[in-house]
């Protein structure tokens, strides 16, 4: 780890010389100038913020309320040890079922909003979203693995629940498909080429009710749900081991610790997450050279804040556009307390992946890991990359050699619909090859 990540990890750590704010009352929670020097605010700050911005203390308080909220309607279900996601799809899609959760409040509330698109939500802007978000598979997962993922690493109140139910740490390669499969879930829209839809059927809009994007962001919230309920009760236990009790900061009696970390998989992080896989995604693939359009920015964010709002986001709470997501994620990041060795364990499961699949001794394997770690460094930082442990490599900005051809690309693909139809016939052969292990394991693409 360099110098630098070694003090700007410390600095979390250490007592504040000034008296603690009152948004500082959990323990994750650093002051907002402890770690002004990181790269990737320092970045957001220059080139994505006004030159005037300044933290909203209002935006602060409800970022730091957010961490004691978790989804009410679904935790009520749990609370009465129901489980919704199949009864609610075949109540919604008109299955003939029965039972005690039909007569449950939360039950048909969920049942109302999973019914139809909210008033707000507008599916022309949604499929502009998608159309662009889909347009480069390799690129996709690369900055789902490399941005997405690895920045996250970096806050361990982001990490610890990964940790200790073993997500993307036991099996990383499954755990990282299935999430890549969500990504593609709520970004499919009509004008997918049907090779890479197998035997299913087109959908009409983007997450139209019933398509696998609905399906899953059902079963991701319940996922969510029961995993927030055992965490609190202390039934995650993949941690031991791999972190110190110490630095999980249990209760006494091992439970999980609402006054240090707020609520498991809350309000506050299901908005960071929310944005790692929009804003941060479409971030990198406007610096890899796509031209993202305005409107298709906005597509991107619209999309996603359907999947969020189905998710069981508080959606008054999501930002209402790029700028003010630029403005919430720099806000939250500024308060993350940093711990590089809680996130080390995930970096390396998820780094470790290409020998793993290809063999240890494998030079392609080895090549594709250094890569992944360059995409890392070059678009997150290096002090978050020396805190994670990537290596660096000499030529690791060679990645940076796709942004004339992407942007050559999306300029002829603006000018020739033959070029056009060609580079669609590429990538939906490329997502096709991209998707080898959904093939194999996921009922959906077989």
């Amino acid at each position: 780890m360099s110098k630098k990540t070694t003090n700007t990890a410390s600095i979390s750590t250490q007592p504040h010389h000034q008296s603690k704010k009152t948004y500082q009352r959990h323990g994750r929670t650093t002051a907002i100038n402890d770690h002004s020097d990181l790269q990737v605010l320092k970045r957001i700050k220059r080139y994505l913020l006004p030159k005037d911005f300044k933290i909203s203390p209002t935006l602060l308080d409800e970022i730091v309320a957010g961490y004691d909220i978790g989804d009410p309607l679904a935790d009520a279900l749990a609370a009465d040890n129901i489980r919704f996601a199949k009864p609610l799809q075949q109540t919604i899609l008109g299955d003939d079922i029965s039972g005690d959760h039909l007569v449950h409040p939360s039950f048909s509330t969920l049942a109302e909003q999973f019914s139809t698109h909210p008033d707000w939500f507008d599916p022309k802007l949604a499929q502009i979203g998608a159309v662009a978000y889909r347009r480069y598979p390799l690129m996709l997962i690369w900055l789902l693995r490399n941005v997405a993922l690895m920045a996250g690493y970096s806050i361990p109140a982001l990490s610890l629940p990964l940790i200790q139910t073993g997500a993307l740490m036991h099996d990383a390669l499954p755990r990282l498909m299935r999430t890549y499969a969500y990504i593609l879930a709520v970004s499919e829209h009509p004008q997918l080429d049907m090779s890479t839809r197998n035997h299913h059927n087109a959908i009409d809009q983007v997450l139209a009710i019933g398509s696998e994007g609905w399906r899953q962001s059902i079963k991701v919230r319940q996922i969510h749900t029961l995993v927030r309920q055992n965490l609190l009760k202390g039934k995650g236990n993949a941690a031991i081991g791999v972190i110190t009790n110490a630095d999980q900061h249990h209760n006494p009696d091992g439970s999980w610790n609402t006054d240090y970390w707020g609520v498991p998989i809350n309000q506050t992080d299901m908005i960071a997450t929310h944005l790692q896989f929009s804003l941060l995604i479409m971030r990198g693939l406007r610096l890899l050279g796509a031209r993202i359009s305005t409107e298709e920015a906005e597509g991107i964010l619209h999309l996603w804040n359907l999947a969020s709002y189905w998710m069981g986001v508080d959606l008054d709470r999501l930002p209402k556009d790029e700028a003010a997501c630029w403005e919430w994620l720099y806000t939250y990041l500024s308060i993350q307390q940093l711990d590089f060795k809680m996130g080390q364990p995930l970096a390396k499961a998820l780094h470790d992946l290409p020998r793993q699949l290809m063999g240890e001794d494998n030079r392609r394997g080895r090549f594709v890991e250094m890569v992944n770690a360059s995409v890392t460094r070059t678009l997150v930082g290096d002090d978050i990359g020396d805190g994670l442990d990537l290596p660096k490599s000499k030529i690791r900005f060679g990645v940076l050699s796709s942004v004339p051809i992407l942007f050559a690309l999306d300029t002829a693909r603006g000018h020739n619909k033959n070029i056009a139809d060609k580079l669609e016939a590429f990538r939906a052969k490329r997502q096709d090859n991209m998707n080898w292990w959904l093939k194999k394991n996921d009922d959906y693409y077989k």
